[in-house]
């Protein structure tokens, strides 16, 4: 069996677990957030718990069985807690700014960006003199919350020279040595 699969997900209080078909909807005080389940995947819910069996031991079963886990218990954390990312702007000139849902970036380009952030993420960005700027994004869905940090990396991922650009705050960068002059 597998091992993420094989164990139960615990239900905290104050969460609600529904399975309604191939739904689960998963209500806690951060939200709501359903996941559509295949069919080779059975839950129950007994106990506080809830369990995943599968229908039978091919390859694409036995890795179903550990995602669709995996992805209820990440909702259950998202509606308990909630998912928090932040991104550092590094590089001279390099702005960004929050003005509701819209984020206004500037990275070094002849023109800025200006984001629409999806309404389920909250963005906030904070800015102090001779600090990167950095943008916080929280959600309880960890799928989207990750899934705009990566398209707001993607317009300026940081290069390995002078480590300009969008990076996750800590991630570390491999540094390249640059040309040493001629003799």
């Amino acid at each position: 069996m597998s091992r993420i699969g094989k164990s139960p997900v615990t239900i905290p209080s104050g969460v609600e677990v529904k399975v309604d078909g191939s739904n689960v909807i998963v209500k806690g005080p951060k939200g709501e957030l359903t996941q559509d389940i295949n069919s080779c995947i059975t839950l129950s819910i007994e106990d506080g718990k809830v369990s995943f069996t599968r229908e039978s031991d091919t390859p694409d079963v036995r890795a179903k069985h550990g995602l669709y886990r995996a992805l209820v218990n990440n909702m259950i954390i998202g509606v308990t807690e909630g998912y928090k990312l932040q991104l550092e702007v590094v590089g001279v000139g390099y702005r960004a700014k929050a003005n509701g849902q819209k984020l206004d970036l500037s990275l070094g380009y002849s023109h800025p960006f200006v984001m629409e952030i999806a309404k389920e993420v909250k963005v906030s960005t904070e800015s102090a003199k001779g600090k990167a700027p950095v943008i916080t994004l929280e959600s309880s869905d960890k799928q989207l919350v990750g899934q705009v940090a990566a398209k707001i990396r993607s317009l300026r991922k940081p290069e390995p020279y002078k480590g300009k650009g969008v990076r996750f705050l800590g991630e570390e960068i491999r540094r390249k040595a640059g040309k040493t002059a001629a003799k």
